[in-house]
């Protein structure tokens, strides 16, 4: 028995000290402070880069985007949660892109945590993913904003000026996309 004890002491000892070598200091975006720099790819579909104004670049940062507010959903092909959430997210693009105050002004992103080119277009293509989708194989991404659990939502505000905001960061589903886009709507408001 006390080798029994003895063993299970040592296993949790290891498995608690290797949580720690594993962890990261980097915490996730904060209400109110700075998205770390993000760069990613220009998609290849000329839609997607009409859609963020990046034409012409072969790469760009969240603050280069021509919007008022930039949602981003941090998602993994795997995560079973964030494919429930995807006709919600898809819902939410939809309202978007109807709503004459909105459309042009909220721009909405995905990345593929741990993904690859190859899952993040499967993930694209089964669930009907009308806004542009950028993989993150080696999770760089997903490391710079604190190794989140996925669907993880950020929204930035960008100024005029080209500084930006994080003014939403959260882990979990949207539950209401009404009230989610009256929050969104209150800082594309700050404009008019």
């Amino acid at each position: 028995m006390k080798n029994v004890f003895r063993c299970l002491v040592i296993l949790i000892c290891l498995i608690v000290s290797a949580g720690l070598v594993f962890a990261t200091d980097t915490q996730p975006p904060a209400q109110d402070g700075m998205l770390p720099e993000i760069t990613l790819p220009v998609p290849k579909n000329s839609a997607h880069q009409d859609y963020l104004w990046v034409t012409g670049k072969t790469s760009f940062t969240i603050p280069q985007v021509k919007a008022e507010v930039v949602i981003i959903e941090i998602f993994s092909m795997y995560c079973p949660h964030c494919q429930r959430e995807a006709p919600a997210v898809n819902k939410l693009y939809k309202k978007i892109e109807n709503n004459r105050k909105l459309k042009g002004r909220v721009k909405l992103i995905g990345i593929g945590a741990g993904n690859s080119d190859f899952e993040v277009s499967f993930f694209k293509k089964k669930y009907r993913i009308p806004f542009p989708l950028f993989s993150d194989a080696d999770f760089s991404i997903h490391e710079k904003l604190g190794s989140v659990r996925t669907p993880y939502f950020i929204a930035v505000r960008i100024n005029k000026d080209g500084t930006h905001r994080v003014f939403y960061s959260k882990l979990g589903a949207i539950k209401d996309t009404d009230q989610f886009l009256n929050m969104i709507s209150g800082e594309v408001k700050r404009d008019e």
